[in-house]
């Protein structure tokens, strides 16, 4: 018999015929979408577990009330009942305060253990690197200097330029009150070499170049491409991130250098027509303002920072498990801890020169 579900006025169901997988295969049930208070089983010729299942979603905890049901039924469900409840896991705790910060804590030590662990493995490939040159990766290498330098140049050129337009504008305002408008001069020249042009770039880079590793990496995790190399006896190490570091240590001091230039023409720019600094006097006094001290201090910066964009940007990348929402997802944690560090990184060598008076 054809096994059906009919609602009562007093707000349950009434169940009739055969309640089986045979019964089943003559035609479903209409089940209501909530569970029921009350259930009529008087009208039910058989069951078996799969109807048992079937009647036990429509039961609204303890307070369902039965009527009609028989023993042999009563029995099945009985069973089938706590058969559910061994097999349905316990809610998970819901941490507290203390619980949470110390999951979060423990987490955070574990990356900081991971990320050392890659960095002693990237140290060891340095120094087979320098010791056996001649196994050294140089298309790698130079592909990467044409990618994360010679590519980068417009936007570093551009937002330097308009950088150094920026602090002669704001600058130039308030010197033209008292009459100082020769020392713009100092205010752009020292800003940029000393600090704004590294940092700018290092910036630029670790969201354009460090990203896009990151996500480079992380493709031939999912695809496999990284087990493979090492099948057939590759370094992932030698072939993918030492490349890439030698690479960026270079090309982040030479753009850093372009970025110089850049942010004090626009510097050059503003002054002439602001404050009537002709370009000219602006080369004139730049020796005097700007000491090589100045310069070599901005340029020495940009190795570290590239080690570190380098470092974060690969590292993130072999993380990657999964499939393209984890690619996406650790690109953004590479940009986000690339930046954050250089940031950090500047603010030490602050203190750090400031302590040495230099």
């Amino acid at each position: 018999m054809l096994p059906t579900c009919t609602a009562d006025p007093s707000g349950g169901v009434r169940l009739d015929g055969s309640w089986t997988l045979a019964g089943f295969a003559c035609g479903l049930p209409l089940l209501p979408e909530k569970p029921v208070p009350r259930i009529d089983a008087g009208g039910l010729t058989a069951l078996d577990t799969a109807g048992a299942l079937q009647i036990l979603a429509l039961e609204a905890g303890s307070d369902t009330h039965w009527d009609g049901l028989t023993a042999g039924h009563a029995t099945l469900l009985d069973l089938v009942r706590a058969q559910a409840a061994r097999e349905r896991p316990p809610p998970p705790p819901v941490p507290g305060c203390l619980e949470a910060l110390g999951r979060r804590a423990t987490a955070q030590l574990c990356e900081v253990r991971d990320f050392l662990g890659f960095v002693g493995e990237m140290s060891l490939a340095f120094w087979r690197a320098l010791l056996l040159p001649h196994r050294f990766r140089w298309t790698p290498f130079l592909a990467n200097i044409q990618s994360a330098g010679l590519a980068a140049m417009p936007i570093v050129g551009l937002l330097s330029f308009l950088l150094g337009v920026v602090i002669a504008y704001q600058g130039g305002s308030q010197l033209g009150r008292y009459g100082a408008n020769i020392f713009i001069v100092e205010l752009v020249s020292l800003t940029m070499l000393r600090e704004m042009s590294v940092i700018m770039t290092a910036i630029i880079v670790a969201g354009r170049t460090g990203s896009a590793w990151t996500a480079q990496i992380g493709t031939m995790r999912v695809t496999e491409e990284i087990d493979a190399l090492r099948t057939i006896g590759i370094r992932p190490m030698d072939m993918l991130v030492i490349p890439k570091v030698f690479a960026l240590m270079v090309a982040l001091p030479l753009l850093t250098v372009y970025a110089d230039a850049m942010g004090v023409l626009g510097g050059m720019v503003m002054a002439d027509l602001q404050l009537g600094v002709s370009f000219q006097e602006f080369l004139q006094r730049f020796p005097q303002a700007v000491s090589v001290r100045s310069f070599l201090i901005g340029v020495g910066k940009a190795p570290v920072f590239a080690l570190l964009i380098a470092l974060v940007g690969c590292y993130q990348g072999f993380k990657v498990s999964g499939g393209a929402e984890a690619v996406g997802r650790q690109t953004t944690v590479s940009v986000v801890q690339s930046i954050f560090l250089v940031i950090v990184v500047d603010a030490a060598f602050s203190v750090l020169f400031s302590w040495l008076k230099i």
